[in-house]
């Protein structure tokens, strides 16, 4: 069974905790520049959104590489960069449309979630549950009709 990260940005309380955890994983120091989730800030509701890479069926980065240095991960499903295979051309950055591919100064290559292996210490640390590890099945198009339908409702109330 495969799984995805389900991000429910009304319980995010910007305490970058996910950001700090990822950082470390897969950079080895407490940097939230170097962490391969961003969490958003709007000042002006005081709301916070968790975002990164949703791995994506159709994966343009994956399709854009020009040297096939975005490959499938058969266990997890995610879309890993190969390290030793990546140029640093930035093509995948351009391909994906959610920004969430980005290019590494320090290595020269590119770098995007790739679950942590199928443990995702953006989820393991979030301390309320803004972030959590689930079945690929339980997130998805109605779970988005159902958090656009809370905030057309908010709106159109005056919430």
């Amino acid at each position: 069974m495969l799984k995805s990260l389900n991000i429910d940005p009304g319980k995010c309380t910007g305490c970058l905790q996910c950001e700090m955890a990822c950082s470390l994983e897969n950079e080895g120091v407490f940097n939230t520049a170097k962490s391969r989730i961003k969490v958003f800030t709007f000042h002006e509701e005081g709301r916070f959104v968790p975002y990164t890479c949703t791995q994506c069926d159709e994966a343009w980065c994956m399709h854009a590489c020009p040297v096939d240095a975005i490959v499938l991960n058969p266990v997890t499903g995610s879309k890993d960069v190969k390290n030793d295979l990546c140029v640093g051309c930035k093509v995948c950055t351009i391909a994906c449309p959610f920004g969430t591919v980005n290019y590494n100064a320090d290595s020269g290559k590119v770098v995007k979630c790739d679950l942590c292996g199928g443990d995702p210490q953006c989820a393991s640390a979030c301390p309320t549950n803004a972030i959590t590890y689930v079945d690929a099945n339980a997130t998805g198009l109605d779970k988005m009709r159902q958090w656009a339908g809370k905030t057309d409702n908010a709106a159109s109330t005056g919430a």
